[in-house]
C-alpha cells in the first residue's frame, strides 16, 4: 500500500522538476544564442530549423511514434494549420534571437510576460470567449504598461510585442491542430526544413555561411541548436503528463524572469526608472491575473468534488437505502 501511495508523489515531483527543467532551459537560453556570432540571426535561424527536424527525428525513432504522419497527411486543413504554426514560429524565434544578439534581452523577457495577457485578449476577440472581471483588469493593467514603457523607452517595445502576438499566434493555431508537443514540432520543422536548407545553401555559394568557416567548436554550437529547441520540449511534454495546468501555469513564469535577471545582470542592460515602472505594471497585471487563475481553479475542484458526491448519493437512492447525516453535514449511506 505504501508503494501505492508513494507512486503518485513520486510522479508529481518528477512532473515539478521536469517542468522546472524546461522553463529553466528557455529562461537560461539567451546565454547560448551569442555563442552563436558571427553568424547572423538569420543563420542561426535556418540551423535551427535544420537541426531540430534532425533532433525531433531521433526522438521519434526512438518513441517510435509514427502513426500521426499518414492521418495529419490525409488531412488538408490541417497541413495548412501546421504551416501556419510553422511560419509563426519562424517569426518568433527569429526575432528572439535577433533581440538576444542585438542586445535586448530585457526587452524580449518582456514579450514573454505580456503573452498571458495576449492569449486573454485572443480568446475574447476571436474565439468570443467571455473574461472575468480580474482578467479585465490585469489586461487594463497591462495596456498602462506598454504605455509607461513606451515612454521610458522612447518608442513602443516593438520586439516584447511582437514576440507575444506571435507566440499566442502560435499557441491558438497549435490548440486548433491537436498535435502532441514533439509531433508538432516535427510536423512544422518538416515545413521549414527545405526552406532552411536552401537560405544556409545560398549563403554558402555567396560565402556567406558561417558554419565551418569559424572552426569546429562553433559549428557543433550551431548543429546543437536541434538539443537547445527539443530538450525543454520534451521535459514540458513529461511535466505536462504529471502536474496539474496550475502548477504549470505558475512555472510559465520562471523563463521570463531567468531572461530578465540574465538581462540586468549577466549583459549589464540598462533599466531606467520609467522601465521599472513599467515592469512593475505588468508584474501587478500577471499577479492579478494569477490569482484569478487559482481561484477559478479551486472554485472548479469544489464544483467536481460536489457533482461527484451527488452521484455517490444517487445509487443509494434509488435503491431505497437510507440515507443519513452525519454530525459533520456529510452524507452517510449506511455501507
Amino acid at each position: 500500500m505504501e508503494s501505492d501511495a508513494a507512486s503518485p508523489s513520486n510522479d508529481q515531483r518528477t512532473g515539478l522538476l521536469c517542468g522546472v527543467a524546461a522553463y529553466g532551459l528557455w529562461g537560461l537560453v539567451p546565454l547560448f544564442w551569442p555563442l552563436l556570432k558571427p553568424a547572423s540571426a538569420v543563420e542561426i535561424l535556418a540551423h535551427r530549423m535544420v537541426w531540430s527536424l534532425a533532433a525531433v527525428g531521433l526522438i521519434l525513432i526512438v518513441l517510435r511514434r509514427w502513426a500521426w504522419i499518414p492521418e495529419l497527411v490525409r488531412q488538408p486543413r490541417r497541413l495548412a494549420l501546421v504551416t501556419v504554426a510553422a511560419t509563426v514560429i519562424s517569426i518568433n524565434w527569429g526575432f528572439y534571437i535577433w533581440g538576444v544578439n542585438s542586445g535586448r534581452v530585457v526587452e524580449t523577457s518582456l514579450g514573454y510576460f505580456i503573452n498571458p495577457l495576449v492569449t486573454i485578449l485572443f480568446g475574447v476577440l476571436l474565439l468570443k470567449e467571455r473574461m472575468r472581471p480580474a482578467q479585465w483588469v490585469a489586461v487594463g493593467i497591462g495596456a498602462a504598461a506598454v504605455v509607461v514603457l513606451t515612454a521610458g523607452y522612447g518608442r513602443l517595445p516593438w520586439i516584447a510585442l511582437l514576440l507575444a502576438l506571435s507566440f499566442a499566434t502560435y499557441g491558438l493555431v497549435k490548440k486548433k491542430i491537436g498535435l502532441g508537443g514533439i509531433e508538432s514540432l516535427a510536423a512544422e520543422t518538416a515545413v521549414q526544413f527545405l526552406p532552411a536548407l536552401g537560405f544556409l545553401l545560398f549563403l554558402s555559394s555567396r560565402s556567406a555561411l558561417a558554419f565551418g568557416n569559424e572552426g569546429v567548436p562553433h559549428a557543433l554550437l550551431l548543429a546543437s541548436c536541434g538539443l537547445v529547441t527539443a530538450v525543454p520540449l520534451v521535459c514540458f511534454g513529461a511535466a505536462a503528463i504529471r502536474i496539474p495546468l496550475s502548477t504549470i501555469g505558475l512555472l510559465q513564469y520562471l523563463a521570463p524572469v531567468l531572461q530578465f535577471v540574465l538581462g540586468l545582470v549577466w549583459f549589464h542592460e540598462k533599466m531606467p526608472v520609467e522601465r521599472w515602472a513599467g515592469f512593475g505594471l505588468v508584474w501587478l497585471a500577471l499577479t492579478v491575473l494569477t490569482w484569478d487563475a487559482l481561484r477559478a481553479a479551486r472554485r472548479g475542484r469544489a464544483a467536481l468534488r460536489a457533482a461527484a458526491a451527488q452521484d455517490a448519493l444517487r445509487p443509494a437512492a434509488a435503491t431505497g437505502m437510507p440515507v443519513a447525516r452525519t454530525e459533520s453535514g456529510t452524507a452517510d449511506t449506511g455501507t
